[in-house]
């Protein structure tokens, strides 16, 4: 065993330390270094069978961040959440019956149309179709929500 002095000792204890610490702050941050698609972004989303969804109200679905809207007996709308303004998430008002966007006042009707304030258009709408009796959402099929004073198609 080779004699080593107390200074180089605690050289290569220090070096050693900050290379430990170094190496398990990489290993505890590597969910944030890896790159992995978000929620919601260009997905396909199984979600519930057209029977569920209300008559009245809307139907929430995290992972497409959008919102299922029953228009009538034939016809299901998947919202995008995202307001047409500055893309702020846009939360349905059970009390109103309506969406109202926290940021900057944007109002849409339980369709997706626009009633007022800054948007530019109604609510984005995604792709769906009814596959083995549940409705898919594409949310990377995603139609632009009708201009002021139009209604959907």
């Amino acid at each position: 065993m080779s004699d080593m002095s107390r200074r180089s000792f605690l050289s290569t204890a220090w070096k050693v330390s900050f290379g430990l610490l170094a190496a398990a702050g990489v290993i505890t941050t590597w969910d944030l270094l890896k790159p992995t698609l978000a929620a919601g972004v260009d997905v396909i989303v199984k979600t519930v069978t057209p029977d569920a969804v209300p008559s009245a109200g809307v139907l929430e679905v995290p992972a497409a961040r959008g919102y299922l809207v029953k228009v009538d007996e034939e016809e299901i709308l998947a919202l995008s959440e995202v307001c047409t303004h500055l893309g702020c998430r846009v939360p349905y008002i059970d009390e109103s019956g309506q969406f109202d966007c926290p940021c900057h006042g944007s109002k849409f009707t339980r369709e997706g149309d626009y009633i007022e304030g800054p948007a530019p258009r109604g609510m984005d709408e995604y792709g769906t179709e009814v596959v083995e009796g549940v409705i898919v959402i594409d949310t990377s099929d995603v139609i632009a929500g009708p201009a002021p004073g139009s209604e959907r198609t």
